[in-house]
């Protein structure tokens, strides 16, 4: 059960961030615009790409040897260093909640939605990339249940932004909130870092 607290702990660091998809949610549940919808859409996007990528390592993990999963490790390493140094540039950068409300059908929606969802390579390093290459290592029980665990962040993540949107929006529109926010996913993704490189001292 402790693998189901990992995962939904690291799967809420990784989505709780300032990003273009995250904004587009707000800004649904600002609009009052096909809320359940998009929170869905985003929400089973991130379950599918969340197994994909633990199966997907589960899969090449018989064809692993030293060498391979160094080279994974230290890639996992630069790509965490690179995310938290990416989360520390963005406590420089003003966000900007556009709630101009505007008419769109049902297509436009689910397009818009697939596209912020889809096209946002974040999506497949952070799931596919970073949980599949994490999760590597675990027992197949363990796989189920950090995978459910990061499922079960998303699912709680964007419906609660889509929803408690506009009651919130003063609050959500904060930068200071957001900075908190990012500054817990620094410290956070930080210790795993420093685990994964623990990991890579082993190997020499």
């Amino acid at each position: 059960m402790e693998y189901l607290l990992l995962g939904f702990i690291t799967g809420l660091s990784l989505i709780l961030a300032i990003g273009a998809q995250n904004i587009f949610v707000i800004e649904q549940g600002l609009k009052k615009q096909y809320i359940f919808l998009v929170c869905i859409i985003c929400s089973i996007s991130d379950l599918l790409l969340i197994f994909l990528g633990i199966f997907l390592f589960q899969y090449f993990g018989s064809f692993f040897n030293s060498t391979i999963e160094l080279i994974l490790n230290i890639l996992l390493f630069l790509f965490l260093a690179h995310f938290i140094y990416g989360k520390i540039s963005i406590q420089k950068n003003k966000i900007n909640f556009n709630q101009e409300v505007k008419s769109i059908s049902l297509i436009g929606i689910i397009t818009k939605t697939l596209a912020f969802t889809y096209l946002n390579p974040h999506v497949y390093s952070d799931t596919v990339f970073f949980l599949g290459n994490f999760s590597k290592n675990l027992l197949m029980i363990d796989k189920y249940y950090f995978g459910i665990g990061a499922s079960i962040a998303s699912f709680l993540f964007f419906f609660s932004i889509g929803y408690l949107s506009k009651m919130l929006s003063k609050y959500l529109q904060s930068e200071m909130i957001w900075r908190r926010i990012n500054l817990f996913i620094i410290i956070f993704m930080s210790i795993i870092a420093l685990y994964v490189l623990i990991e890579i001292t082993k190997f020499f």
